[in-house]
């Protein structure tokens, strides 16, 4: 599994009131590759509600209709989550 996590803006915790461009920050890491996924999940769950409580069906469902980028699976893993084939898949 992948998810972009190069270059986000994301908001920024230490800003100054008086300076509204340091209300952003781009950031790059897990940090900011992790809250994709847990988005598809929440936006998955919260369309197919009878998924809940069900996590093993959920992880099946998104590795299986996960967008393979073609790329050597040591990299890519099962790709890139992809909320409409979950949907569409249920």
């Amino acid at each position: 599994m992948v998810a972009p996590g190069e270059e986000i803006l994301s908001a920024y915790y230490d800003f100054d009131p008086n300076d509204p461009a340091s209300l952003m920050v781009e950031m790059s890491g897990i940090s900011m590759a992790a809250p994709h996924v847990s988005g598809v999940l929440a936006g998955f769950l919260s369309a197919r509600r009878e998924f809940i409580g069900f996590p093993d069906r959920v992880k099946q469902l998104l590795l299986e209709t996960s967008t393979d980028l073609q790329r050597d699976r040591y990299v890519q893993g099962r790709g890139v989550p992809n909320l409409m084939h979950m949907l569409g898949a249920t």
